[in-house]
């Protein structure tokens, strides 16, 4: 499943104090940075932020499930202009964050800063604690949604809406959001639970 934008929309915030809730709340302390707290790094286009609701609902949902969530957008260490010590910032912070999640909507995916970001997860994290969440444009079908290929690489996250079955033993798959592996050699795809998966 690949999610339509407004899937993940705010549920608990006014549009008028989103960008309030991210100044106060967001801000990625590094003394805090290593607590028991999973933390994620949510790559991103800032555009993104900007003009939907969907992070701050991405944020909520991830937050909800007992993570500490980064954004560099909302950094107080980032320096005001965006220069090496940016990138160095960014790779600092990656490298310590327990995964990385990219919120592949079709911005982030022309995003020369979401790629690169993507990239140093790849080095850091590996493929076992990044996420793709992929989200398409209204109205778009699966089939044109331009992170297809992110999907064959990287684990996504998904929806099971509690009517899909199991392979192995025919069980339903309980309603719920999991992140699922890319198919295997076999064609077969693993899933587990995002809650499971955000466990460090």
């Amino acid at each position: 499943m690949i999610f339509e934008k407004g899937h993940f929309k705010s549920s608990r915030l006014q549009k008028s104090i989103i960008t309030k809730f991210l100044n106060e709340s967001k801000i990625f302390n590094s003394r805090n940075a290593y607590d028991s707290k999973t933390t994620v790094f949510l790559s991103h286009k800032h555009k993104d932020l900007e003009e939907i609701e969907e992070a701050t609902g991405v944020i909520e949902m991830l937050e909800d499930l007992g993570v500490k969530v980064y954004i560099d957008s909302m950094d107080n260490k980032m320096p005001d202009q965006t220069t090496g010590e940016t990138a160095a910032r960014i790779k600092e912070v990656i490298k310590y964050c327990d995964k990385f999640i990219l919120l592949a909507t079709a911005k982030a995916i022309e995003s020369y800063w979401c790629n690169w970001e993507l990239g140093i997860g790849d080095v850091h994290k590996f493929q076992r604690h990044i996420a793709i969440l992929p989200i398409k444009e209204k109205g778009e079908y699966d089939i044109e949604y331009k992170g297809n290929e992110y999907m064959q690489i990287y684990p996504h996250i998904d929806y099971r809406d509690g009517t899909t079955n199991y392979m192995n033993n025919g069980g339903i798959i309980p309603r719920g959001y999991y992140v699922v592996d890319p198919k295997n050699k076999e064609g077969i795809t693993y899933i587990k639970e995002l809650k499971t998966w955000l466990n460090k």
